[in-house]
């Protein structure tokens, strides 16, 4: 099969990966009538998209939080959430917390500093310290923003893309109208949760009745019969410049595609092809997010508190029993940590009730009674959290953005396309992506027959 290429109706187009890019993928090239076939490594769907339980009654989402109501319709589960009635993020400086992003902008330090940018007009930007100064000025980017992002990448901000700017929602006319429209609903509208799709007052936040995870079981519903669990994918195969297969299990499948969901780096690996040498320099930023559980309810400032300051472990601290009350038992509270690490290092290989007593001590200076109230942690790892949009490797990340440089060859998802990505945002681009190569496939199949009609003539 290696030698030549299959014919299109003959092979189906493999997915790598059952998380929610891959079974998004599967789906719909299932709806439009295309075979296709998932590969997973686990034992089960899903990937990061997860939801653990406790027999003391604390739920802990891998991955996102929440969702919206948009999004939980599109794949089929909004008759199966409920709504969150509120969200807010504040910023902890100076032994207060300021509201995001207006309550920064109240302080006349880092307004002032902003304004004077903003007069000056665009400067352009060869990294992300200089992105940061020129949209918030100098005082808000060095203080909080700067700080933030180098705990998140792990790298200085000199040494990273201005690109990782582009995550953040930036119309404040808009914003503001969004968070008055929350106000006066009484639902989490949904701010800056998704590029694909356009931001509106009847778009709000909701949570799955059985937890995130949820959301790739229905996605997997409608793939009974194709998915593979337990069947990790050795290597994809190439010829004349096209994926024709994968090997599974020491057996070639021919595939008339291959819709890649890894990590972009784990599919250069699967391959020689010196048109995926490039993605071998990318990289993931590790996580350790640390659940700690504690006596309570609304502890922290708001549902999601930034930490830019020195001596908070991590960047951020987030209390999602606020916006969502059934994820804890009744006076009980879940506060999740974010911690940087690099895998096998201190951070990564520190005991779980370290990290949870270390997150409980530094949480007092927000929360007084956190030691005292400390009631025991449950850890996550991720070891590919955030892809680190390093300067060195820029070159490789935009050549990626622009395809894998293979025909039938796609690399899809927040870790195949190296992207900052949350989970709406990953649903659409998937399936804008999946139509595209569907109406290529079906338009081969269509020359295909319809030059056999001829001969056959």
């Amino acid at each position: 099969m290696t030698a030549g290429v299959p014919e299109i109706h003959e092979a189906p187009v493999v997915v790598l990966g059952s998380g929610l890019a891959g079974l998004a993928a599967a789906r719909e090239l299932r709806r439009l009538g295309i075979d296709v076939v998932v590969y997973e490594a686990a034992d089960r769907v899903g990937g990061m998209a997860d939801t653990h339980r406790d027999e003391h009654g604390f739920a802990f989402d891998t991955g996102a939080h929440f969702i919206t109501n948009r999004f939980a319709a599109a794949v089929g589960i909004a008759n199966r959430c409920r709504t969150v009635q509120h969200y807010g993020e504040t910023v902890w400086l100076r032994g207060r917390a300021h509201d995001y992003p207006f309550g920064l902008l109240r302080t006349p330090h880092y307004l002032g500093a902003a304004v004077r940018v903003r007069l000056q007009g665009k400067v352009e930007a060869g990294n992300a310290a200089e992105r940061f100064r020129a949209e918030y000025g100098a005082a808000l980017a060095d203080e909080v923003a700067i700080p933030l992002l180098e705990q998140w990448s792990g790298l200085p901000a000199e040494q990273l893309s201005p690109a990782v700017a582009e995550k953040l929602p930036g119309d404040v006319a808009a914003t503001m109208a969004l968070k008055l429209a929350a106000r006066c609903t009484g639902r989490a509208v949904a701010i800056g949760y998704c590029r694909e799709a356009p931001q509106s007052a009847n778009v709000w936040h909701v949570y799955p009745e059985d937890g995130i995870a949820a959301v790739c079981r229905a996605l997997a519903a409608a793939l009974p019969d194709d998915v593979r669990l337990a069947n990790p994918v050795e290597r994809v195969l190439v010829a004349d410049g096209r994926a024709v297969g994968v090997v599974v299990a020491g057996r070639e499948v021919p595939a008339a595609a291959v819709v890649s969901t890894l990590p972009a780096p784990a599919l250069a690996r699967l391959t020689d092809h010196p048109a995926l040498d490039h993605l071998r320099e990318l990289r993931f930023r590790a996580m350790v997010f640390v659940n700690v559980m504690l006596r309570g309810r609304d502890l922290l400032p708001d549902t999601l508190t930034w930490t830019p300051e020195p001596g908070f472990p991590g960047f951020r601290l987030a209390e999602p029993s606020r916006s969502m009350p059934w994820l804890a038992p009744a006076g009980r509270t879940l506060v999740t940590a974010d911690l940087g690490a690099e895998v096998g290092d201190a951070v990564w290989s520190a005991p779980d009730d370290e990290l949870g007593e270390q997150v409980a001590d530094a949480m007092r200076a927000i929360v007084p009674t956190a030691r005292r109230d400390y009631l025991g942690c449950h850890v996550l790892r991720s070891p590919v959290a955030y892809p680190v949009f390093d300067l060195a490797h820029e070159a490789a990340r935009l050549r990626l953005a622009d395809g894998t440089g293979l025909d039938r060859l796609l690399s899809v998802g927040r870790n195949g396309e190296f992207a900052h990505l949350l989970m709406e945002d990953s649903y659409w681009r998937t399936l804008r992506r999946i139509r595209a190569l569907a109406a290529e496939l079906m338009g081969c199949a269509a020359t295909q027959d319809e030059g056999a009609g001829v001969s056959a003539g």
